[in-house]
């Protein structure tokens, strides 16, 4: 029997790649997605790499009584995986409202439909954002959580205290929050990668589009930081990585191999990569020199996060498979395409 999982956010960056992977793997995809910070062209790429298009939905989350119509018309799914949110996190302390309603409202309104259901499988796109500057590196699953820095990383922390309250008094709930690092790059196909509306908020699709000229400089916020070159250090992962992390939940809570019903993983490669470090890698793969200039630090940066990926590695039997310069390679390929 075909299984049928919706994707909300599935025409986003990670969202597309996630769905890639479960057509892939046979699975029925539903895209939900109200086209705010995407387009509908993704389809196309979509389909091209798998041979089959995805249902799509051009919806809004926000409205309650659409996501009720919806999950009464699909009522044979047995996944969700949410990706819809809004993700800036400048853009956030300067709209909160917005983002706790964009980012809770929607969670909420996904949840109470799930829990109508006899059986229903949850997969939550968290941060790695919600440990803060951690005590120590790498960071592990256990790490306290720590005050949030912006309204964004705020909705990550109270959408998973959500989840896991909900699932404590849901037994057909199963829930797994993802905390991603940081994720970049493109499918090898060059069919979908990130596609930024306006100014990247992102370090590599402000890399890339200066490499192809559409920006005159790149801005390296700080390099006083106390790290080996005084420039923050990040975990990078490609996101074909990161989308076969998500497909291995989804079938860990299927198979029934879950141990509780709400659990967290960390999703990253266990190496962090300083920004001048990955300025280098790209100029190296893509044969261009970068014009760049250290500016002021920027506020709400931490001075280094990089995952301790040993519990996903063992429990979920995932592990990253490509690294930095493969995925900048990808993302260059990607910005030649659309340029």
């Amino acid at each position: 029997m075909i299984q049928k999982v919706v994707v909300t956010g599935g025409l986003g960056f990670i969202g597309s790649h996630v769905v890639v992977e479960l057509q892939n793997e046979g699975f029925e995809v539903v895209i939900i997605d109200n086209l705010s910070n995407s387009s509908i062209d993704v389809l196309k790429g979509i389909t091209a790499i798998t041979g089959k298009q995805p249902l799509f939905e051009k919806l809004d989350l926000r409205e309650k009584e659409s996501v009720i119509d919806f999950f009464k018309r699909h009522h044979d799914i047995i996944g969700v995986i949410h990706f819809a949110a809004s993700k800036a996190v400048g853009e956030s302390v300067n709209l909160p409202l917005l983002y706790y309603e964009n980012n809770l409202n929607t969670l909420i309104y996904i949840l109470q439909e799930l829990q109508k259901k006899e059986a229903a499988n949850f997969i939550f796109s968290s941060s790695c954002t919600v440990y803060g500057q951690a005590d120590t590196l790498p960071i592990t699953e256990s790490a306290p959580i720590k005050e949030a820095e912006s309204p964004y990383g705020n909705t990550k922390q109270i959408g998973e205290e959500i989840i896991r309250d909900t699932c404590k008094v849901t037994d057909t709930l199963n829930a797994i929050a993802l905390r991603y690092f940081n994720p970049i790059g493109a499918h090898e196909s060059a069919k979908i990668g990130e596609l930024p509306i306006g100014t990247p908020q992102n370090l590599v699709p402000f890399i890339t589009q200066t490499g192809i000229g559409l920006r005159e400089q790149l801005s390296i916020f700080g390099n006083d930081y106390p790290t080996e070159d005084g420039t923050c250090i990040r975990d990078y992962i490609h996101v074909v990585d990161l989308a076969k992390a998500h497909v291995a939940a989804l079938k860990r809570l299927i198979n029934g191999n879950n141990t509780d019903n709400y659990e967290v993983f960390n999703i990253g490669t266990g190496k962090g990569s300083s920004v001048l470090e990955v300025i280098t890698a790209f100029e190296d793969v893509s044969n261009k020199k970068l014009n760049y200039k250290i500016v002021d630090r920027r506020e709400g940066d931490v001075i280094a996060a990089y995952a301790d990926t040993s519990k996903a590695n063992k429990v979920l039997g995932w592990k990253s498979k490509l690294n930095l310069r493969d995925a900048l390679a990808s993302a260059w390929k990607w910005e030649q395409r659309i340029k």
